[in-house]
């Protein structure tokens, strides 16, 4: 038989029979290059089936859902427990969207907390370039898009700089890796005790820990102030990048502390009202940024709170109703209600998130009383009556003199300007614009004149302001802000941060100054300007 008629025979054949036989058939007439090539495929996806290592030391759990065809690996620790069955109930998923009216009716339970809300450290804070803000489709922040912070992060990777002013903010993100290395255990800032801490682990070797201590009773507020910066920068609880864990667990470390009527912290100082006033300032912004129910109640309760211990008529100082009042402390309680009227704001405009409720007489009393403290012809504005300097701690009032901080007419110029006032018609800010140009940020520890409270109110106020105001306090910024972080190699110990040398470096140690001063790079996307061009 011809090798023709061999073929045509077994074709005929195999048309008849099983796949086997066409098997065969396919087999006996490939060359035998061929049929290596097609066993060798077939060896290796068998023994894909089986090797679930991912090359890192870790073994994974395959896991086929029922709604989708797509497969879920879960990093797993190389324990005896690998083989569990894992049922598909287990999965943590992204939060799900919820809806306006099934917000209102949630009951909050530490349950409901997704995965990027739970407990456990976040690593590798190296030196590569962020991924940048992940925020965008949450409440739509970010470049560009709508929402109630829709600026935060600037529309930039970070880490990469941008818009002419990368100093600034490479600056910003030494400042998060710094204050992401000094996170406690528990989730908040200590201001006495931070330097234990390094990337979650405690610091064996004393001298390696960093110096510039607080005081332990403003760790509520410290960690109020280092949450701020991190959803300044666009960071949430939220998306791939390195600080979701961090903002996880300082928001949950601030919910643990909240007592039932609302107020952060314990009330064993009368300067407690601080502490919760940085607190509730990031509680709400959190809420406005992410518009979860799981922070919904949190941040109502703080509201409520800064509303029952405002003065009738008038704003805040020490305590419940004290019957005095301060331009400090009223400037902090105004920050928190600022961003929840913006949340309200955007929930009139596109729907959510759900709106809080908040005591819009609040707005009516703070410019009553700032109209009280405000010098008509000098537009300075005193702290707990007209014509009085800033607050200074009793022992350093030598140390910092008053007439070198423009602290409480900066605060007042911009809640002025969030309160309504064009600042390119008001008198009253135009003349403090006009005294703080004239004391733009200096670092000289010699003559006092560094004051990082004041650059904070002032550099968010100047940036309202503009023009002429803002080119001479930016160029001040730069100099004393971003040349003056330190530059050390170790995030552990210094690079990062700022040395707690003001007036309320004692207090707040180096958590606050760093914080703080991050808040002010932040300020070219941190909020819109409210009048003008942007």
């Amino acid at each position: 038989m011809s090798r023709n008629e061999r073929y045509q025979h077994d074709y005929a054949f195999a048309q008849q029979g099983d796949f086997n036989e066409q098997l065969y058939l396919a087999l006996k007439q490939s060359p035998w290059w061929m049929i290596s090539i097609a066993i060798h495929v077939l060896i290796f996806f068998i023994m894909t089936l089986f090797d679930t290592s991912d090359g890192s030391g870790k073994k994974k759990k395959v896991i086929q859902t029922n709604m989708a065809a797509e497969t879920v690996e879960e990093d797993l620790e190389d324990t005896e427990e690998d083989t569990e069955e894992v049922h598909e109930q287990e999965i943590v998923a992204e939060e799900p969207v919820i809806k306006d009216e099934e917000i209102a009716d949630h009951v909050e339970t530490d349950n409901d907390l997704p995965y990027e809300e739970s407990f456990g450290q976040s690593e590798g804070l190296s030196d590569a370039p962020f991924e940048g803000p992940a925020n965008n489709g949450t409440i739509g922040i970010g470049g560009g898009a709508g929402g109630a912070f829709k600026g935060r992060g600037g529309g930039r990777d970070l880490g990469t700089g941008g818009g002419g002013r990368k100093k600034f903010d490479d600056a910003v993100d030494d400042a998060l890796r710094w204050l992401a290395a000094h996170q406690s255990s528990n989730g908040g800032w200590e201001a006495a005790g931070f330097n234990q801490w390094c990337d979650g682990k405690p610091v064996g070797d004393a001298s390696k820990r960093p110096d510039g201590l607080g005081k332990a009773l403003y760790d509520p507020g410290v960690t109020g102030l280092a949450l701020c910066a991190f959803l300044g920068a666009g960071y949430t609880n939220r998306g791939k990048h390195p600080f979701a864990k961090v903002v996880s667990r300082g928001l949950r470390y601030l919910k643990n502390i909240q007592d039932p009527e609302g107020c952060f912290g314990p009330r064993s100082t009368q300067q407690y009202i601080y502490n919760h006033a940085t607190a509730a300032l990031a509680m709400v912004e959190a809420y406005g940024m992410t518009g979860s129910p799981i922070f919904k109640g949190s941040a109502q309760r703080c509201l409520d709170f800064i509303a029952l211990a405002r003065n009738p008529y008038f704003a805040w100082r020490y305590g419940i109703k004290p019957g005095d009042n301060d331009t400090s402390v009223s400037g902090w309680m105004m920050m928190a209600l600022k961003s929840a009227q913006l949340i309200n704001g955007d929930s009139v405009k596109r729907g959510k998130p759900a709106p809080l409720t908040i005591d819009e007489s609040a707005f009516d009393g703070l410019k009553a009383w700032l109209d009280k403290v405000t010098d008509p012809d000098y537009g300075r504005v005193g702290y707990v009556q007209r014509g009085t300097g800033p607050a200074r701690p009793q022992e350093l009032v030598d140390r910092f003199p008053g007439e070198k901080s423009e602290s409480m007419t900066a605060a007042a110029m911009l809640a002025r300007t969030f309160m309504g006032e064009d600042p390119r018609k008001s008198k009253m800010i135009k003349l403090g614009a006009d005294l703080c140009a004239k004391l733009a940020p200096t670092w000289n520890k010699a003559d006092g004149s560094i004051d990082m409270y004041y650059w904070y109110y002032a550099t968010l106020a100047m940036f309202q302001v503009g023009g002429k105001h803002w080119d001479i306090w930016k160029k001040g910024m730069e100099k004393a802000m971003v040349e003056t972080q330190r530059k050390d190699s170790d995030y552990c110990q210094y690079k990062g941060s700022w040395d707690p040398v003001g007036p309320w470096g004692p207090d707040g140690g180096r958590v606050y100054s760093t914080a703080i001063l991050a808040l002010c790079l932040e300020v070219f996307y941190r909020y819109d300007r409210v009048f003008g061009a942007k």
